[in-house]
């Protein structure tokens, strides 16, 4: 079949086309409205960003996007509780694109409690209502998206904040030139011959393997395997240079393809420190022996900002083809429906 036919029998509910779009979210980020948040930033001493999914990703994100210019301590929380440490000196955001997270509704009545200052993310939900009974800042996303199909409109909603809270410097420049990226990329990636269906392709029948480095491109290498998870239905692995050094890669000692039919993806940058470029070379040497195909994704974009959200996009386009090459609907997500169900 073409590709064209896959896309048309299994893309029920047009992710396609909101692949294509994705650039608009960002340009919503820009038009959009934001509240005064009521604090200054010599009231906090580090933030908390939480959330799950799609929006916790975007905090990683964040952190790699930002990695020399942050001057406060940044922690994804991921989790029903925050940390012991948070205070009334941390900024708590509360992002949930649904607003009913009940992980991320929890650390904010906790961090209510705490005195933390708030600013949630959101399209409504229960978190609107939380943020207008307790007066905390809120920041009305564009609804009509799955959540990991929206991270346009969480990664830089979330840039956004840190820019007015005069974190960061004015990110318009880098900002216009991803739109102009994304533009032209989603124009690539939608014809029959691509990037991104050339890497599907190879990853059907396989599990992938996905290696990235550690605060330089962590986020796009989970990114990648989450959404091969949610998007092609798949297990996949990732884990970070170096800290993969002293441990993972001895299993690749005793790996044998006959029993496990894997591929590795490695992340890379021309700006790693040299020795993980040397240690990405050396390793690749002991997965070649055990007969495993390393598959280097790598951005040639001038910008470091501009090639991580680059390989971001790869990512998302990967999985949506894998998806449909394999006979899956990129959309459909039913056990994680069925596990919320149970537990509510």
């Amino acid at each position: 079949m073409k590709i064209s036919e896959f896309i048309q029998k299994y893309d029920t509910q047009n992710q396609y086309q909101v692949l294509k779009e994705t650039y608009k979210q960002i340009e919503f980020t820009i038009q959009n409205s934001y509240p005064d948040f009521g604090f200054n930033i010599d009231q906090i001493d580090k933030i908390i960003i939480s959330g799950l999914g799609g929006s916790a990703i975007s905090g990683d994100l964040l952190k790699n996007f930002l990695k020399d210019e942050l001057s406060v301590p940044v922690i994804v929380n991921r989790n029903y509780f925050l940390p012991s440490f948070a205070d009334e000196k941390t900024l708590l955001i509360a992002s949930s694109y649904s607003g009913n997270t009940e992980e991320t509704l929890a650390s904010f009545s906790e961090a209510v409690k705490k005195g933390c200052k708030v600013i949630c993310i959101s399209t409504g939900g229960k978190l609107e209502k939380l943020a207008q009974e307790h007066s905390a800042a809120f920041i009305r996303l564009q609804k009509g998206f799955q959540p990991r199909y929206a991270l346009g409109l969480s990664f830089f909603t979330l840039l956004k904040v840190f820019e007015k809270l005069k974190l960061i410097d004015n990110q318009n420049v880098v900002t216009e030139n991803i739109i102009s990226l994304w533009k032209r990329r989603a124009a690539e990636y939608s014809t029959e011959d691509n990037l991104a269906v050339s890497i599907a392709q190879q990853l059907v029948g396989f599990i992938p393997v996905i290696y990235s480095a550690s605060d330089y491109s962590n986020a796009v290498g989970y990114r990648l395997k989450s959404q091969l998870n949610e998007n092609s239905k798949l297990h996949a692995f990732h884990h970070e240079f170096p800290e993969m050094n002293h441990n993972e890669i001895i299993g690749w000692e005793t790996h044998q393809q006959k029993n496990l039919h894997t591929k590795v993806i490695y992340i890379l940058d021309e700006t790693y420190h040299p020795q993980i470029k040397k240690r990405f070379q050396i390793v690749s040497e002991f997965i070649k022996k055990s007969d495993a195909e390393i598959i280097p994704l790598k951005s040639q974009e001038k910008d470091f900002k501009v090639r991580i959200m680059d390989l971001i996009f790869l990512a998302d386009w990967i999985s949506f083809y894998l998806g449909v090459f394999r006979g899956f609907d990129p959309s459909e997500i039913e056990y994680i429906n069925l596990l919320k169900e149970r537990l509510s």
